[in-house]
């Protein structure tokens, strides 16, 4: 591997996004939402009479 290709790669390494969620979102409005999915979760099964 030259120097070229090791600064490259180190660079590309430090810069590459894996597609997971970001650090600084909105995590209040993450909280909401998962609540919200959850309570209608919730409604459905025993709406449905699974509980």
């Amino acid at each position: 591997m030259t120097a070229t290709t090791a600064t490259v790669t180190a660079q590309t390494r430090a810069t590459t996004r894996t597609g997971g969620p970001d650090e600084d979102g909105p995590k209040v409005l993450e909280h909401v939402l998962g609540w919200t999915l959850v309570v209608v979760l919730a409604m459905l099964v025993t709406q449905i009479g699974l509980l």
